[in-house]
């Protein structure tokens, strides 16, 4: 579902640039002003491969992006690799490291090769991660689908149809959520966490002997309150 929504994004995001076309100017969304080359910036560099066995390396997309950042007179304020799968960011290091420094503005802008580099976490929370990078005032931008720049003409739009595929993205998800819900009712499961059954006896026991209900739970392993409610129901 996630790749999916991210290449329905791509393509949506594709056929708005046909429709409009591109021009020279540039909206840089952190410096809030319109500018036809954006020079003397700092930037980060992020690049991620899926394993760290050896046969995969993340040099090729480090060298583009390097030069890529020479071409534009930009200053490289640091380089951060994770190999790692894209599909979490909390198996990340350097992703969080770098989220870290940009909430710190240590760099202007996030530039990595592409979408799929940078997370594979669907399009609800990759969305998330940008928004928060505008919230810091971090701009953000991909090297390979140049439709990915939050400093260019159509940041608003790639914004826009993130969000309607995230939404549906999260309808989704509900709705799978339920659908499991209604087949486990109709197959009998019990829902929730399974009741604990309480020896009333071996509590009113260890009452007698001077331990309070927290003292019980601690030496039985019983939940606090699975002890008051068998409890209320002895008494009832």
């Amino acid at each position: 579902m996630r790749g999916c929504c991210q290449k329905r994004l791509a393509k949506s995001v594709r056929k708005l640039l046909i429709a409009n076309g591109r021009n020279n100017l540039f909206y840089c969304a952190h410096k809030r002003s319109f500018k036809s080359t954006i020079e003397s910036m700092k930037i980060a560099l992020y690049a991620r491969v899926s394993k760290d066995d050896g046969k995969q390396d993340v040099e090729n997309q480090l060298h583009e992006l390097r030069q890529f950042a020479v071409r534009n007179k930009w200053e490289i304020a640091g380089e951060y690799i994770d190999r790692a799968s894209g599909k979490t960011s909390t198996e990340r290091p350097q992703f969080k490291r770098m989220f870290e420094d940009a909430s710190k503005r240590k760099f202007d802008l996030v530039l990595f090769w592409a979408l799929d580099r940078l997370s594979r976490e669907g399009v609800l929370e990759t969305l998330q991660h940008f928004k928060q990078l505008d919230q810091w005032g971090i701009g953000w931008r991909s090297y390979t689908e140049t439709f990915f720049d939050s400093c260019g003409p159509f940041k608003d739009a790639v914004i826009s149809i993130m969000a309607s595929l995230a939404k549906i993205e999260r309808e989704k998800i509900s709705e799978r959520t339920k659908a499991g819900l209604r087949r486990a009712r109709r197959e009998g499961k019990i829902l929730g966490r399974p009741r604990v059954s309480v020896d009333v006896r071996k509590v009113r026991t260890l009452q007698a002997g001077g331990l309070g209900l927290r003292g019980i739970a601690e030496q039985t392993g019983w939940s606090l309150s699975s002890i008051m409610r068998t409890l209320r129901k002895d008494t009832a």
